[in-house]
């Protein structure tokens, strides 16, 4: 299939950038003792999941209970759910799930510690945990300490099989690289991997300590203590994540066709916020100097003509690449692997 045979709205992988960009953090992760477990959310495929295994990954981690079963159905037998879940019906498909797999899943709170150990007893299966620690984002997690001991001594006490801990310092990753962001991961993991050696000091074997995305693995994949990384964007990238970690290139586009050009003065495609996300800032073309993309309506994306010369008519095909690539590939069920104008590959999305 050419790329001109592609109905439109359509997510494109360009696969020569995504394979290079696998080979990068799979040679980072060759060298020392931490670990690769990436983070399914971003781009929702059991492929390009096999791949990053294939590449060297521990295991997968994911942000829901469904992106879990999209991965444990699809064969992989690692999977740490990094958020928490809540709710008996959860509860019972997390516990049923983990009968087929080694299945982790972050806590915070006495209540879902009950509510699992519980689910437990009762399925006659012992669940894993991790203690979600809170490293200065403001979200989720236990302060670092003596409440994280706290939790992971009560998990135990429960019968719950307790794992280690897992702490996102997403409030660094977005940081322009420099000594300031370094110094503000430093402190982070500080929080996290001196929670962790405070629970050994009180007899608890602590064998993960998780961590980490794309903006930061260079960091904390190295920060002594920490045993795996969680880095989830570098496959596909996307422009926002790209002004803070030029490490890996993009290669994440949504295809669009024109559908109507007013003079000179502006071209319609039809890709909207439905099919691309501009919720984190717009879009930009892909290689097209002489226009630009001025606004995202829900079906449509209005560009504004720069160069009256641009040989760009109704039925012609661009590009735009993705700004957020989460949430660009939340609106899409299958993404096209393409190298060159071909169609290599058609991905499903799954979670």
């Amino acid at each position: 299939m050419l790329k001109s045979d592609i109905g439109t709205p359509a997510l494109l992988l360009d696969l020569s950038v995504m394979e290079s960009n696998l080979k990068k953090m799979a040679a980072f992760f060759q060298e020392g003792p931490t670990r690769l477990r990436p983070h399914y959310k971003n781009h929702k495929c059991v492929a390009l999941a096999r791949r990053q295994i294939a590449c060297g990954a521990i295991g997968m981690s994911c942000a829901t209970l469904s992106e879990a079963e999209a991965l444990v159905r699809n064969g992989m037998q690692s999977v740490l759910v990094v958020n928490e879940i809540a709710g008996a019906a959860k509860i019972e498909r997390f516990a049923n799930l983990s009968r087929d797999c080694d299945l982790i899943v972050a806590v915070d709170n006495e209540r879902t510690v009950a509510a699992l150990a519980a689910a437990s007893t009762r399925l006659k299966t012992r669940l894993n945990v991790v203690v979600d620690v809170d490293t200065g984002m403001g979200r989720c997690g236990v302060a670092p300490g003596e409440s994280a001991l706290a939790l992971a001594q009560s998990a135990l006490a429960q019968g719950l099989r307790f794992r280690g801990l897992t702490g996102y310092e997403g409030h660094c990753g977005r940081m322009q690289p420099g000594a300031n962001k370094i110094g503000a991961a430093h402190r982070a993991m500080d929080k996290l991997v001196g929670t962790a050696n405070l629970i050994r000091a009180h007899g608890l074997d602590v064998e993960i300590v998780s961590a980490g995305g794309t903006g930061t693995y260079a960091i904390t994949g190295r920060f002594p203590g920490v045993t795996e990384i969680q880095a989830g964007s570098y496959p596909l990238m996307d422009t926002d994540y790209r002004t803070v970690c030029t490490d890996f290139d993009l290669a994440l586009s949504v295809l669009g066709t024109v559908i109507s050009r007013t003079g000179n003065e502006r071209l319609v495609l039809d890709v909207g916020l439905k099919a691309i996300s501009g919720e984190r800032g717009l879009p930009v073309l892909k290689n097209m100097e002489g226009a630009r993309l001025r606004r995202l309506n829900a079906e449509h994306a209005i560009v504004d003509i720069l160069d009256p010369n641009l040989p760009v008519q109704v039925c012609d095909l661009l590009e735009i690449w993705a700004h957020y690539s989460d949430a660009t590939v939340n609106l899409h069920r299958r993404m096209y692997g393409m190298r060159d104008r071909q169609v290599e590959e058609v991905f499903v999305l799954e979670g």
